[in-house]
């Protein structure tokens, strides 16, 4: 029988404002957050929507992703439920497919999701449509994937993403920042 998994982001949160030496006063004037919401966060008594998440990893200098991988421990084998939101908001629309500091991070994105950010990661991530259909921008160019479609960004390109038909479902994977990928 499996443990109960409980998610702590508000942990990793808490432990990168305290290695950076900020209050969380510092990190409510970077993120445009409150003070008493910062603290319900690191205290898990309020879970982040993601876009909350990725104004907190803004103001402390690092990444959601990153912050959502220090939230828990490294597992050798874990399975990750479908209901598990991995710490984030239900109405998020997003969740962790892999939990810990692994060498890829994966995250499953349902619904609506604007191209408002732009990314550009270190090393490749690779986007795949499960359903409805989204466009990357990526180099200049708009790339439009339907259901099944696969898209290879190596790192360092710039890119951003948006989904076109309700409903859709995105996976997004990527290498971890924290591994070097060596160049052939």
């Amino acid at each position: 029988m499996e443990a109960a998994h409980t998610p702590r982001v508000g942990a990793a949160v808490r432990r990168r404002r305290r290695a950076l030496g900020l209050t969380l006063a510092d990190v409510a004037g970077r993120s445009g957050l409150s003070s008493p919401f910062l603290s319900q966060i690191e205290n898990d008594r309020a879970r982040p929507s993601m876009r909350s998440l990725q104004r907190i990893a803004d103001a402390l200098g690092t990444t959601a992703v990153r912050l959502l991988a220090a939230s828990d421990e490294t597992r050798t084998v874990d399975v990750v439920r479908a209901d598990d939101t991995g710490g984030l908001d239900r109405a998020a629309r997003v969740r962790p497919v892999v939990r810990g500091r692994h060498q890829l991070h994966a995250l499953e994105f349902v619904g609506a999701h604007e191209a408002d950010r732009e990314f550009r990661h270190r090393n490749d991530e690779l986007v795949y449509v499960a359903d409805g259909a989204v466009e990357v921008e990526a180099d200049g160019r708009i790339h439009r994937l339907a259901r099944g479609d696969t898209l290879l960004l190596s790192g360092g390109v710039r890119h951003r993403w948006r989904s076109t038909e309700p409903g859709s479902r995105v996976l997004v994977v990527a290498i971890g920042d924290h591994v070097e990928v060596l160049e052939p």
